[in-house]
């Protein structure tokens, strides 16, 4: 049994007569009765009483009409489904980056692939990058933006990594205040002397600074500890003390002053990432292109952001 016989039993039983079904089908008539000649023999039961001019349903017929055109309805709309999914009208996107870069690079990829993929559920997960490995890993995530250097721990699965640009991380005051940095410009042992809001302990931020500070015998004077990014920019912005973030975060943003640091200047690589024994999804595709474009698009607007050499 198969769907051509299906169809074809259908649109005799509708018509009652096998050479307007064939022409409706646009088949032959001998090549109708061949697949319901087929049909009836695959299921052990004569379909119709065939009589001159006309053809009427038997009693296995009857029986099986609603069931073939539930079956030809069901396969339309697995049709309609792998259509939309095809043409990105319909799917999901697990997507997951690290808080900086959620208020960033994933919320400009976001706005733009949602213009173009409105029917694309999208589910964005915020972690530490060794968080966003693990999940990868585990097969929770499709696609994660993660930045180096990270932890050290091997994942349990084997990653694709494309690094998208290096980005600077800079440090931010209020424009005014105690907490203001007046030059555009500071070294980090004037960076460790500020009072600092810092985040929390793992955070890839913020283990990239003390690795600095630990690295020139600095100690930072730590005023508040452990707000995630859009608490940390409020608390710098109410002049509670100075931030270390990447350039990318306060881009467009007002309220701040920020300065480079004049040595032991601190870097991050942006990659993104999915696994490589996983095939992604044709949506999970289109947003990796998507974040690409974005990023692509970022170097040089953003000061303290360059692409990453091939």
């Amino acid at each position: 049994m198969n769907l051509d016989q299906l169809r074809s039993f259908v649109e005799v039983a509708s018509l009652g007569h096998f050479t307007r079904a064939a022409e409706v089908l646009h088949l032959a008539q001998p090549s109708l009765s061949r697949q319901i000649s087929t049909l009836e023999q695959d299921l052990g039961a004569p379909l119709f009483n065939r009589t001159p001019g006309r053809v009427a349903l038997t009693d296995a017929g009857e029986s099986l009409l609603p069931l073939a055109r539930r079956m030809l309805a069901d396969a339309d709309s697995v049709r309609r489904e792998m259509a939309e999914l095809t043409d990105l009208k319909r799917g999901t996107v697990r997507l997951g980056a690290t808080p900086s870069l959620c208020v960033s690079l994933v919320a400009d990829a976001l706005q733009s692939f949602h213009a173009s993929h409105p029917g694309i559920e999208l589910h964005v997960s915020e972690s530490g990058s060794q968080g966003l490995i693990e999940q990868l890993a585990e097969g929770a995530l499709d696609l994660a933006l993660i930045t180096t250097p990270e932890s050290r721990q091997t994942p349990r699965a084997t990653l694709t990594r494309l690094p998208l640009l290096n980005e600077e991380l800079v440090v931010v005051s209020p424009i005014d205040g105690a907490a203001a940095i007046r030059s555009a410009t500071i070294s980090l042992e004037e960076l460790a002397a500020a009072p600092q809001v810092v985040f929390s302990r793992g955070y890839d931020l913020r283990a990239t600074a003390e690795a600095a500070f630990l690295k020139a015998d600095l100690r930072p004077n730590v005023v508040v500890e452990g707000p995630e990014m859009d608490a940390v920019l409020r608390f710098v912005e109410l002049g509670l003390g100075v931030a270390v973030v990447p350039a990318m975060v306060i881009r467009g943003r007002a309220g701040f002053r920020s300065a480079r640091l004049t040595s032991s200047i601190l870097q991050r690589t942006v990659s993104l990432a999915h696994r490589s024994d996983v095939p992604l999804s044709r949506a999970a595709r289109a947003m990796a292109a998507t974040i690409e474009s974005i990023a692509a698009a970022m170097v040089g607007q953003t000061p303290g952001t360059s692409s990453v050499e091939p």
